[in-house]
């Protein structure tokens, strides 16, 4: 399964993820060049900076288990909403894969809210990681920019259906791979054979209860947004 995006991260096995630039704001669009979070930005801010001149819709969507609710908390600067619900014995059969340990599943959608260089907010939608919420993930993708989809290395199988979802829906996309303790570590070209990504795809390592792992790993998607929309304007400009 092909995706559509422009990447200079790297994967995991590699040094790391892509660090956020610095510097000064500028006449550049809002987000061209995602300097930093948001000064001030934290648990418990109610509204949008005044600074704020442009917001994206993304979706985190993943399997089960592989730390969406966890990315969201991690990041937002308002306290998060999560349809956190306890497995039942019920779902069992269906809801596979994840910890062993993991009592709690998102029924609904997590959401939370993350400013960048003062001037970007996105508004962040986690999506429930069984394939049979898709209704609810199609109703979530409505208006999304793109998504950030979290896979796991040590079951690479199970992230299939998300990005075939993905795929089917048309959304641009990035992937993070959550570091859990004990995962391998796999050669970016192996990981991208075993995924069936494009070349161009952005792919970064990322621990979803770090904030800057994590910021760093959306900041990746925004910056495959952005290039994917100027590839998309220039072509769009030249003469037939």
């Amino acid at each position: 399964m092909a995706s559509k995006a422009v990447s200079d991260a790297e994967a995991p096995g590699m040094a790391g993820a892509p660090g956020a630039p610095g510097g000064p704001r500028s006449s550049e669009p809002p987000g061209s060049r995602l300097p930093h979070v948001a000064e001030g930005a934290g648990k418990g801010g109610k509204y949008v900076a005044p600074t704020v001149a442009g917001a994206a819709k993304i979706l985190v969507v993943g399997p089960l288990g592989v730390g969406k609710t966890t990315l969201i908390g991690t990041v937002s600067e308002i306290e998060p909403l999560s349809t956190e619900a306890v497995m039942t014995q019920a779902g069992a059969r269906v809801d596979t894969g994840g910890e062993r340990t993991k009592r709690t599943t998102t029924v609904a959608l997590d959401f939370g809210r993350m400013t960048l260089g003062d001037e970007l907010v996105l508004y962040l939608f986690g999506t429930p990681g069984q394939q049979r919420f898709l209704p609810a993930w199609r109703d979530l993708a409505k208006g999304a920019l793109g998504a950030l989809a979290l896979i796991d290395t040590r079951d690479l199988a199970a992230s299939f259906d998300a990005l075939g979802n993905l795929e089917d829906l048309g959304l641009p996309f990035a992937i993070a791979a959550n570091v859990f303790p004990g995962s391998p570590r796999y050669p970016e070209d192996e990981l991208r054979l075993a995924l069936d990504l494009l070349p161009d795809t952005p792919l970064v390592a990322c621990d979803a209860r770090e904030h800057r792992s994590s910021v760093e790993a959306l900041i990746a998607l925004v910056r495959h947004l952005i290039d994917t929309a100027t590839v998309t304007t220039q072509s769009s400009e030249q003469p037939r």
